[in-house]
């Protein structure tokens, strides 16, 4: 009996071994459930002792993706306000163009009205 809790404790170490690259979540989140169940079969005391380091793994792998995604959303703001401010300055300069396009019409119009009319005989 001591001996199989022993090969289920050295199983559950093993499998808690995890490099956390990239999105490893799901996997460490399969693998700790994994590990849980083992250790339920093993007996309280193997829960016990791998229930901390389990927790804290996942801990770490979340609040990782949490700095990540805060870092993304973060770059997604600057680009944003980047955004924005080039949007409101070709808005101010189309403004500007749409304003003299305007003046020149009214000047072309009214140099057009002074012309002196031809009579056709």
């Amino acid at each position: 009996m001591k001996s199989a809790k022993l090969n289920e404790s050295t199983r559950i170490s093993q499998s808690s071994e995890i490099d956390f690259g990239g999105n490893d979540h799901e996997l460490l989140m399969t693998r700790a459930t994994d590990a849980f169940r083992q250790a339920d079969i093993a007996g309280d005391e193997i829960a016990v002792n791998t229930a901390g380091p389990f927790l804290r793994r996942i801990s770490e792998a979340s609040r990782r993706e949490i700095k990540h995604l805060v870092g993304d959303l973060q770059m997604l703001d600057q680009r944003l306000k980047k955004d924005g401010d080039r949007i409101q300055r070709d808005i101010e300069e189309y403004t500007a163009l749409s304003n003299q396009v305007m003046q020149l019409t009214t000047i072309v119009s009214d140099s057009v009205n002074t012309l002196p009319t031809t009579s056709d005989n």
